[in-house]
């Protein structure tokens, strides 16, 4: 073990090349013809959207280290130079790869059902008078084309927002030349339009508002003439910068920093690939860009606008069929408190319903013993029934402290409002800790019972946002163990108030002992595989990068200990490598629901432990962010969790992935005389029912 070094750089993949391959499996979803059609599409707008925010945060960043001299490299070798370069090279080769599937694949299929995208060319006379009626009424008036000339500079554009750079000959009223405008396509408008029956073949026609624009856009400029019109999106650093030693008031900091995000520096640029070299160098000029970040497409500038047409076409049967989350809790007569009192309860999500854990609250609120609630937020969702709940609870005269994090990634704006609403309720607001972002996902209720004071708790491994809960795999534990509560408790005062870190009883957390404590952990294994005795870890999450924990995954492998790692997302560990990683393997699945449980199991010589947490194995996670990670001790619900989160995903056939020594995954499929074994579906066969 000692003979290896453990830092060499190809045992490391890198990070953005790793996330770029994740977007690669999402893509390959929308190629899976055993997928439902509209869920096909889905698959396309999510593989769009998730590449619209790897350039926003890390494109950006990368660009970030370069314009201040950074060449450091990671753990990988790369610089920010080699790793732009061989971004651009993959980035370029999935934006091709995902309209080639959009036109060759999803178009056709889509026609066959009757769902077609009308292209301005084909549309019949009847149709041409229709859309030019809409084009009147609806899209004129808020039009303002820009041209370009000294006391006119190109405008500034929004980030993502939908754009035509227009090429003109002739001069206009004042005499101007200058032969070139910009059109912005209004935000208000959809950028799908429905042609109604009578004017269709089917009953599912649509338009783009961008073939629209482009049929009637010489109409924008009187007595000159168009010659050429090309769709444009600039994408821009996203990422919010608030310099934490400066501020003296977070949310002020947050509300002046939102409004940069729109205008941030480009980072990519998107044409239609129809766009002359010509136009297409002015505009990277305009945004200070170089010819590898230009993006030429056959189709759509934003692909994921196509995510309204399953909300648009009534077919549930080109969808995933409906299916209805177990209620596990909160059925009966008992009150939930009686019940968490009894035993622990663990919900799975989006198997099990979301609505116990909002009649956890409501009840709290309602309960003339509880005298107060504490509770994190970081994404929820408009309209949030735990919001109403709070917010109940705060205009009961409850104590109600909340702790909101502003900078949860895209979500700052409705943050900062949902802020002002549960002060304006009365409740406690809290804005966590600067410098480090409040990512654990927890809600304590103090109850008195009798002469005593009594702590129940719900910790989770995903948000308390009703809508994901349908979406996203999570797991949530519900419990009035005394010493979890405690610890609960302890972690809120941190957040809260002023002082040093209390000792816990069971709850590890970041930033302060869930790195060191879970490296322990794996030390623990090898201790156990050198005696010759069996030894595991098995992991799943979204995120493994943090190179401390590779390294101790590698020394285990190298001594014997069997390591499953079910990862998501990024996954910075290459297994297989023989007298490194061998005993290491590594899986992903992309399926229906987006998998986000985070579970560390160790077994520790036969006294198995096993976690939930809020926490990826990332940088971020252990030493910049605020997370939990908390025992399920309970024999059962341990056993559960083992076959739910670990046996069933690891014995995956048809929605697995399997990373392999080189960073490339190769999807898992049934041997001759396998069944088909999806994970998800036999989760929602366990626990949900259909409809």
């Amino acid at each position: 073990m000692d003979t290896v070094n453990l830092l060499q750089p190809d045992l490391y993949i890198n990070r953005e090349l790793s996330l770029l391959a994740f977007n690669q499996r999402v893509l390959e979803q929308a190629k899976n013809l055993d997928t439902p059609l509209l869920e096909r599409l889905k698959f396309l707008c999510i593989s769009s959207s998730n590449l619209d925010e790897f350039f926003e945060i890390r494109v950006s960043g990368l660009k970030q280290k370069l314009a201040s001299g950074s060449v450091q490299a990671g753990p990988d070798n790369l610089t920010p130079q080699e790793t732009l370069g061989r971004i651009s090279e993959e980035a370029h080769a999935l934006v091709e790869e995902q309209y080639r599937v959009l036109n060759e694949e999803l178009i056709p299929a889509l026609a066959e059902e009757k769902i077609r995208f009308v292209r301005r060319t084909h549309w019949s006379p009847e149709q041409a008078r229709w859309v030019r009626n809409y084009f009147n009424h609806d899209l004129l008036p808020v039009l303002s084309p820009l041209g370009m000339d000294p006391a006119h500079p190109f405008p500034r554009t929004l980030n993502k927002s939908l754009n035509f750079i227009v090429s003109l000959e002739g001069k206009d009223a004042f005499g101007r030349s200058n032969g070139v405008a910009v059109v912005q396509a209004p935000r208000a408008l959809p950028r799908l339009i429905h042609l109604p029956e009578n004017y269709s073949r089917g009953p599912y026609d649509f338009v783009f508002l961008s073939s629209i624009i482009h049929a009637f856009v010489g109409e924008l400029f009187p007595g000159m003439t168009v010659t050429g019109c090309y769709q444009f999106r600039v994408t821009r650093n996203s990422d919010l910068f608030v310099d934490e030693e400066e501020i003296d008031d977070l949310l002020l900091a947050m509300e002046g920093e939102l409004l940069s995000r729109r205008y941030g520096d480009g980072v990519r640029l998107e044409v239609a690939d129809n766009c002359t070299e010509r136009m297409a160098t002015y505009l990277l000029e305009q945004f200070g860009l170089g010819p590898d970040d230009l993006y030429q497409v056959n189709g759509p500038v934003n692909l994921n606008r196509l995510m309204a047409i399953p909300g648009l076409v009534d077919r549930p049967d080109l969808t995933y069929p409906p299916f209805t989350p177990a209620r596990s809790l909160g059925t009966g007569e008992q009150s939930i408190f009686e019940a968490i009192q009894e035993r622990d309860v663990l919900l799975h999500h989006p198997f099990e319903s979301f609505l116990p854990v909002i009649d956890f609250l409501r009840q709290a609120a309602r309960d003339p013993q509880v005298l107060a609630i504490k509770q994190t937020l970081y994404r929820t969702g408009p309209e949030s029934a735990i919001v109403e709940g709070l917010v109940e609870a705060a205009r009961a005269g409850k104590e109600v402290t909340v702790i909101i994090e502003l900078r949860a990634r895209f979500d700052e704006e409705a943050n900062i409002r949902l802020a002002t609403r549960l002060q304006e309720a009365g409740a406690h607001v809290v804005y966590g800790v600067v410098g480090y972002k409040t990512h654990a996902k927890m809600m304590l209720v103090t109850r008195r019972e009798g002469r005593k004071l009594r702590h129940y708790s719900h910790l989770g491994t995903g948000n308390y946002h009703a809508r994901t809960a349908r979406l996203y795999t999570d797991y949530g534990l519900l419990t009035a163990d005394k010493q979890i509560g405690d610890d609960v408790h302890r972690v809120f005062q941190l957040l809260t108030s002023l002082g040093r870190v209390k000792r816990m009883h069971k709850i590890l957390h970041a930033p302060f002992t869930l790195h060191k404590e879970l490296l322990k952990k794996v030390e623990r294994e090898i201790a156990i595989a050198e005696q010759g005795k069996p030894a595991r870890v098995a992991a799943k999450m979204n995120s493994l990068m943090e190179p401390q924990i590779i390294q101790a995954l590698y020394k285990a492998s190298m001594a014997g200990v069997k390591v499953d790692l079910i990862v998501r997302g990024i996954c910075c560990l290459r297994p297989g490598i023989a007298g490194v990683s061998e005993n290491i393997h590594v899986r992903s699945i992309i399926g229906r629901f987006l998998e986000h449980t985070r579970v560390f199991y160790f077994q520790n010589g036969g006294n198995d432990e096993l976690y939930l947490s809020s926490a990826d194995w990332m940088n971020r996670n252990f030493f910049q962010r605020v997370e939990t990670c908390f025992p399920v001790e309970d024999k059962e619900l341990k056993k559960r969790i083992m076959e739910e989160s670990l046996d069933l995903y690891l014995s995956d056939n048809t929605q697995a992935w399997v990373l392999q020594r080189d960073g490339t995954y190769i999807q898992s499929k049934p041997a001759a005389n396998q069944k088909a074994r999806s994970a998800q579906n036999a989760l929602l066969g366990r626990l949900s029912k259909p409809g």
